[in-house]
């Protein structure tokens, strides 16, 4: 499906800008190693925040043996409920999708660290947490859980 702007001529494709942050699992922040764990995707112009995640549990064990898998995937439960407006994410929920937005590429010093914001554009804002998952987080053959939240503009 292709977005079609009712003010433009006909036939006239837009294309609406986009931002996203890759979502980094850091099990030892000292050392710096992380591995691509998700991503974060931004639409003003749509109102849309979505991500999309894979948590590759042999990786992560290989990079660091004793973490504690549940509270990286506890984290991106986390980051799914702001992205949605879930009030389980506690007060950032009521915040509209920019300041969710900004919430979530803030730098931290915890096992899931947002990456530098980067920007693209796109005739389908929605449809691009899925293909940059593909892109920048999975590997050639999956094989640990996977998931997905966003809001979607209501009408």
């Amino acid at each position: 499906m292709t977005a079609v702007d009712p003010a433009s001529p006909a036939g006239v494709v837009t294309r609406h800008p986009y931002q996203y942050v890759v979502l980094r699992c850091v099990p030892r922040v000292e050392r710096e190693e992380f591995v691509n764990v998700g991503v974060v995707v931004f639409c003003h112009a749509t109102d849309h925040l979505v991500v999309a995640w894979h948590l590759d549990e042999h990786r992560l064990s290989a990079l660091a043996p004793g973490l504690e898998l549940g509270q990286v995937r506890a984290a991106l439960d986390f980051v799914d409920a702001v992205c949605a407006a879930d009030p389980r994410a506690g007060a950032v929920a009521g915040e509209p999708v920019s300041r969710r937005f900004g919430f979530l590429k803030a730098p931290r010093s915890t096992v899931l660290q947002p990456g530098p914001v980067h920007g693209g554009l796109s005739e389908r804002p929605d449809g691009e947490a899925r293909r940059l998952l593909a892109r920048l987080v999975l590997p050639d053959a999956p094989r640990a859980q996977t998931g997905t939240s966003s809001t979607a503009p209501t009408a």
